[in-house]
């Protein structure tokens, strides 16, 4: 028994310490194996971050390259400082001196008109729209017009009263004249013989071959008689006189009432309007049924422009204005139609300026001379150019080549593949050519850019 127990406590000792070993050896291993861990983290950091330092380093190194590179090479890099640089052979050409301007398409005088209405009255009948063609005499409107009928066939009945009345005068007057006269020959016969039966009665009486009272009796029918014929001629006068004042009369009331029957014949056609020119309504500005009242004003009905009579208003700058003159020949542009150049030429120039902005223009009038139908309409934009004198055979350079260097106006010459600065004399510019009055010879080379030297240079010659 006492051996058993004493075998049994050895093996449990003996199994405990077996455990001691065991926990004491797994313990360091772990710890060794989290510390290798810890230690491959950290080298991978640190080559991150030395990669990160590298790189940004490489970065500022080719930043500062780049700059100093901009900074050592001349303008437009080193390819361009092998290039030539770019030059034009002084040679002679034909110049046309010329006015840009901008205008706008516009009615002629006289081709654009406001129709309305002399009178007063409710519109009746509208015959036009917007873009109908109409003719001169077309009727456009019409009024109302029953009281001005009525006016008409007053006046008309008025002047044939006139007329009867001077039909009248004409066919019984010159009948009383005639009556008249006939009365004056019959006292004037009855004078005669009252005058003669008074001769021989007083020669009788002498005699005393008749009595006293014979003879008086004679010398009373020959005062009857004798005033019988002055009273005869007063009548015819008066007939006389008569007649005529009749027939002026008659004439006047024919002249005042032939007169008024025209008119109320003129006021009867107001009610009617017409077209004044041949062209096509532009605008309308009354409808039917409205009622129009002609003030101081004749109220516009439409607006007829004549598209056949057009112009072209270009407005030219005051330092421009003294070398336009009338008849010089000129070429515009419409918006419409870019392509298309219209030939004319300057028929008028206002005297009167056009002030904008505080820019003072004038306004240049240019007939168009190309047939132009149905492609002008009022108010396009136009681009003028109008054609002052023409000059041939000039010498001119580029205009690009031509600089302004200390209040000078030089072009650098090619000498040998050296650039020599050369004082000239500008003249005209046509367009991206300048002439060259004097300081150039013709064949010689420029160069379109000065050379970078460095020196103070002017602004370019626009």
């Amino acid at each position: 028994m006492s051996t058993t127990s004493t075998n049994r406590t050895a093996l449990r000792d003996r199994s405990a310490d077996a455990a001691k070993n065991n926990g004491s050896t797994t313990l360091p291993a772990r710890r060794e194996a989290t510390s290798s861990s810890s230690s491959a983290r950290g080298a991978a950091a640190r080559r991150k971050r030395r990669r990160r330092r590298r790189a940004a380093f490489l970065v500022l190194v080719v930043g500062v390259v780049g700059v100093a590179v901009w900074w050592f090479l001349p303008p437009g890099g080193a390819a361009d400082a092998d290039t030539a640089p770019a030059t034009e052979t002084v040679a002679r050409r034909d110049f046309s001196s010329s006015v840009l301007a901008t205008g706008a398409v516009q009615a002629q005088v006289g081709a654009e008109v406001r129709v309305g209405a002399r009178i007063s009255g409710k519109v009746e009948r509208l015959l036009a729209n917007v873009g109908d063609p109409v003719a001169k005499g077309q009727v456009v409107a019409e009024l109302e017009k029953a009281d001005l009928e009525a006016v008409v066939a007053q006046r008309r009945a008025e002047l044939e009263l006139a007329l009867a009345e001077q039909a009248a005068v004409g066919s019984l007057l010159p009948k009383e004249v005639k009556k008249a006269e006939l009365d004056l020959a019959e006292t004037q016969a009855t004078y005669k013989l009252a005058e003669s039966v008074l001769g021989r009665t007083r020669r009788l009486y002498q005699r005393n071959a008749v009595s006293q009272d014979e003879l008086e009796q004679a010398e009373e029918r020959y005062s009857v008689s004798q005033a019988r014929v002055a009273s005869a001629r007063k009548a015819l006068e008066l007939a006389e006189t008569r007649l005529a004042e009749e027939r002026r009369q008659a004439k006047a009331k024919v002249a005042r009432a032939a007169p008024a029957l025209g008119h109320a014949k003129v006021q009867l056609d107001y009610a009617r309007v017409t077209a004044p020119i041949d062209g096509v309504i532009a605008s309308v500005s009354t409808e039917e049924g409205e009622t129009v009242a002609a003030g101081m004003q004749a109220p516009t009905f439409v607006t007829i422009i004549d598209l056949e009579r057009l112009q072209v208003d270009a407005y030219v700058d005051e330092v421009d204005i003294g070398k336009v003159k009338v008849g010089q020949r000129a070429i515009f542009t419409v918006d419409a139609f870019p392509a298309t150049e219209f030939e004319g030429r300057v028929s008028a120039i206002y005297p009167k300026a056009v002030i904008q902005d505080n820019v003072v223009n004038y306004d240049v009038v240019v007939d168009v001379e190309t047939p132009y139908h149905g492609r002008l309409r009022p108010e396009m934009t136009a681009s003028v150019t109008i054609f002052l004198e023409k000059r041939e055979g000039v010498l001119a350079v580029p205009a690009k080549a031509v600089q302004r260097e200390r209040g000078r106006t030089v072009v650098y010459v090619d000498a040998d593949g050296r650039a020599e600065p050369r004082e000239i004399k500008a003249g005209w510019r046509d367009g991206q050519w300048i002439e060259v009055a004097s300081g150039l010879q013709e064949g010689e080379t420029v160069l379109l850019e000065a050379p970078a030297q460095g020196q103070p240079k002017d602004q370019e010659l626009p």
